[in-house]
């Protein structure tokens, strides 16, 4: 198999797992019990906690842990709509952002009387924080736009939006489950109030994530029952979960600077050669603002679907955009919002890289990219 689906989901690192496995069978005590095997639950947390907030810059109390990213971003928006509700109702965000924002954003406007303001990319997928200052209004509550996009890799100007929010006394949030543990983020710099992160991402293990809450902002509990997560997300924790998870960014930390440069240079080998041999062939996205792993392609006249299915026939895995919305016949909302047409939205073929990709890997799906053309006309 050649995997080319990181943005989907990532394999879990070796380390992450093994030290998952005391916690499954060993040490297994509820960490808010007050004997000892409860205690080193308690502890593993901690240290998975106090890993993640030095990464971003935080303090450790400002770290909670959830389920995921799209739980983290119900969370987020919701709580920031209650917090801010003597002020307004009026919630920004962007037509790019993952359906966990997209959907939270319509049930609030739909049970809780929110008005939102959908910001409109460039053509290369970027939200300019012009656009999002002639949004602003003085019942403004929250700004969220994504740090990067899932299926097109663009890195948004966050760190601008985050002035521009404090500028207005505005919560920024941003859905940065696409570039935690693969670029640097710092939420002092970026003046970020709120941050989902998912860890299956970065290798880690699947439903299990974090919030990242400043201090201040006045967001209440997710969920109401005992005093876990800092009487902020009541019930019994994920330990295994959250071990592996502190195991895999602290990995993904170490080794960021090499692996971005890594898979920089197999990206932009695998679009030039795809470009150049496949007549036609567009990038979707930012060519320079981007994350290292992601490739998105448009091949005019060849179906996506065929690409994908003619991909599986060897081996291959690739996507069409993003894996929340797979089986869908809809064209990706992301590119249509960016200009492209519905057409050429199922032209596009999505190819996510890691640090494990080899250049052979990379030759090979440019190969049978050329063949599958080549049946194709």
């Amino acid at each position: 198999m050649i995997y080319m689906d990181n943005a989907a989901t990532t394999r879990m690192s070796r380390t992450a797992a093994e030290v998952m496995q005391p916690y499954f069978t060993e040490a297994y005590g509820n960490p808010s019990a007050i004997y000892q095997t409860g205690r080193r639950s308690k502890e593993a947390i901690r240290k998975s906690r106090a890993v993640i907030s030095r990464m971003l810059g935080a303090k450790q109390d400002e770290i909670f842990f959830t389920s995921g990213g799209t739980e983290s971003d119900n969370w987020a928006l919701t709580a920031a709509l209650e917090a801010g509700i003597e002020k307004g109702k009026h919630m920004i965000t962007s037509r790019i952002e993952h359906p966990a924002v997209l959907r939270t954003c319509e049930y609030l406007a739909r049970t809780r009387g929110a008005e939102i303001t959908y910001l409109e990319p460039d053509h290369s997928g970027m939200i300019h924080p012009e656009a999002a200052a002639a949004a602003i209004r003085s019942d403004t509550v929250l700004l969220s736009v994504m740090t990067a996009n899932n299926e097109v890799g663009t890195i948004q100007p966050v760190a601008e939006l985050g002035r521009l929010a404090h500028e207005n006394g505005i919560l920024f949030h941003t859905d940065a489950v696409q570039a935690f543990g693969h670029i640097p983020l710092d939420v002092n710099e970026m003046e970020i109030d709120l941050l989902s992160a998912s860890g299956h991402k970065f290798s880690g293990p699947k439903g299990c994530g974090f919030l990242f809450i400043r201090k201040g902002t006045g967001l209440g509990a997710l969920m109401r029952g005992g005093a876990q997560e800092f009487n902020r997300r009541a019930g019994t924790e994920n330990v295994p979960g959250i071990v592996g998870m502190g195991a895999a960014a602290e990995e993904a930390d170490a080794a960021m600077g090499q692996r971005a440069q890594y898979e920089t240079e197999l990206r932009d080998y695998m679009i030039r050669r795809m470009m150049e041999e496949l007549p036609g062939t567009r990038l979707n996205g930012h060519p320079e603002h981007r994350l290292p792993n992601n490739i998105n392609l448009q091949f005019p006249g060849l179906s996506a679907e065929t690409a994908l299915i003619r991909l599986d026939l060897q081996g291959i895995c690739a996507s069409a955009g993003s894996a929340c919305a797979s089986g869908s016949l809809d064209p990706s909302h992301v590119l249509l919002a960016m200009g492209c047409s519905a057409k050429a939205a199922r032209q596009s073929v999505r190819f996510t890289i890691s640090h494990e990709t080899t250049q052979e890997e990379a030759d090979c799906v440019v190969e049978a990219m050329k063949q599958i053309a080549g049946i194709q006309n």
